[in-house]
């Protein structure tokens, strides 16, 4: 199929695929199955708007590994990463479950 394309849908399709790896976050995923479908860490069932509530509150990153002994500062930088780009979804979800 792709050496029939035009160098104009070429563009567009190398663009739509560059857009959608960006917003690819590693070490997070959604499954409907686990925590509602929200953004969680793999391996795991600690959602992203979680952890992105946890310094909100005054909670260190530190801390934060302390209390999660299987959680690693690689998980919390793709945390930070899928936060910064979906910064609606994670405000919605803390709103949702907030109380």
């Amino acid at each position: 199929m792709l050496p029939n394309l035009s160098p104009g849908e070429e563009a567009q399709l190398l663009q739509r695929i560059t857009h959608d790896l960006g917003r690819v976050t590693p070490g997070i995923e959604k499954m409907p199955s686990v925590c509602g479908g929200a953004a969680r860490i793999v391996r795991t069932r600690i959602p992203v708007w979680f952890l992105a509530q946890a310094p909100r509150l005054g909670t260190t990153e530190a801390e934060i590994l302390r209390c999660y002994k299987n959680l690693r500062a690689e998980d919390l930088a793709n945390a930070w990463t899928y936060v910064r780009l979906n910064p609606p979804e994670i405000d919605l979800a803390i709103t949702e479950n907030e109380g």
